[in-house]
């Protein structure tokens, strides 16, 4: 299993340093970046280049739908996992071309695997 860069984009603070914290205790993931907001996240994904993108489904500026549409069509090859709380909010991203999408409450041991499958 090779090494896997992630991006994480929410618009909370606290699920960002909580899911930083997550992967920061594996070796095989590394984070190379957070953004607060779609269109942050857009533009972070051109100079970060990371794997694979974990991008919350509701926030201000752009929501997780647009941002993971741009990311597509300017890099189809990164990966994009929609996260939120609420399974009405799943189906967009996907729409948008996102990988997987992934309620919040996801076992810690879920979201790692999806991570590494993709």
């Amino acid at each position: 299993m090779g090494h896997i860069t992630i991006l994480i984009v929410d618009d909370s603070p606290a699920i960002r340093d909580g899911l930083r914290a997550i992967l920061d205790a594996h070796e095989d993931l590394e984070v190379v970046g957070t953004a607060s907001d779609g269109a942050e996240a857009v533009d972070l994904v051109r100079s970060a280049r990371p794997a694979v993108v974990l991008m919350d489904a509701q926030m201000p500026i752009m929501d997780g739908a647009e941002a993971t549409r741009r990311i597509k069509a300017a890099d189809p090859s990164v990966r994009v996992i929609v996260l939120t709380v609420h399974a009405g909010h799943l189906q967009p991203g996907l729409d948008a071309g996102a990988d997987a999408a992934l309620l919040k409450d996801v076992p810690r041991a879920d979201l790692l695997r999806v991570i590494r499958a993709i």
